[in-house]
């Protein structure tokens, strides 16, 4: 029983030390953005983002390791919602890994592709950045409250109002993508609205992926009673 708790316990506190930085990684985002607004440059907090995002995928290495290496001794009988759930749990951390990675390439092509920051479609995007950070926030709660659910035999865990938050703030992210394109192309003083749109289009990839996240849990958490979602993935379709 004790190697029950002890496995539970490390894939639980390996997860919240690699939320912390994933959240501290895209934290910076909206900083880069507004450096780079004030003179062109930001890469100092550039390079960071890089930093963090290194730290991330070598935490979830760690933990994707401590899952497939785990035998049924290591796991124990306690733990047979991690047993059952192994597959969709990496895919899961897989595509949690993504947050961090598109946060670094976000930043790496407004730096590359040089926007004028002083447009409507660079605050609309300067937006949806702070709207990012809000949802990871939140999604970081969730996770982890998730993790918890799936670690602990007796857990339960109900993630009904996260996800629903994280679902809202996207939401608002697809308005401000399609104001930041639709203004980049019906302003003639605006230049090179195509790099508009596509800087909008990787931030609202970001926000996808964090909403993507949350249809992930709902589907693992339908065939675990301890964990109510409250919800559905179609409820995440426009």
């Amino acid at each position: 029983m004790s190697t029950d708790a002890g496995f539970g316990a490390r894939l639980e506190s390996r997860t919240v030390t690699y939320l912390d930085r994933v959240d501290d990684c895209v934290a910076l985002l909206p900083r880069a953005l507004d450096e780079y607004a004030e003179d062109g440059s930001a890469r100092e907090t550039v390079d960071e983002i890089a930093a963090v995002e290194s730290d991330c995928d070598e935490l979830v290495r760690e933990i994707t390791g401590l899952i497939t290496d785990a035998g049924p001794d290591d796991i124990g009988l306690l733990n047979t919602r991690i047993n059952f759930n192994e597959s969709a749990l990496l895919d899961f951390y897989k595509e949690l890994d993504v947050v961090a990675n598109h946060t670094e390439r976000i930043v790496q092509e407004v730096t590359m592709m040089r926007p004028d920051a002083d447009t409507a479609p660079f605050r609309d995007m300067r937006e949806m950045a702070t709207r990012i950070v809000e949802m990871v926030a939140v999604l970081a709660d969730v996770v982890e409250r998730f993790v918890r659910g799936l670690a602990r035999a007796d857990a339960a865990e109900t993630l009904t109002d996260g996800i629903e938050s994280i679902r809202g703030l996207e939401s608002e992210c697809d308005d401000l993508r399609n104001d930041a394109i639709a203004t980049a192309f019906a302003d003639d003083g605006i230049d090179q609205p195509l790099v508009y749109r596509e800087l909008a289009i990787l931030l609202d990839e970001l926000a996808n992926t964090v909403e993507d996240l949350t249809d992930r849990m709902v589907v693992i958490a339908s065939k675990e009673p301890g964990i109510v979602t409250g919800t559905g993935p179609d409820a995440s379709e426009e």
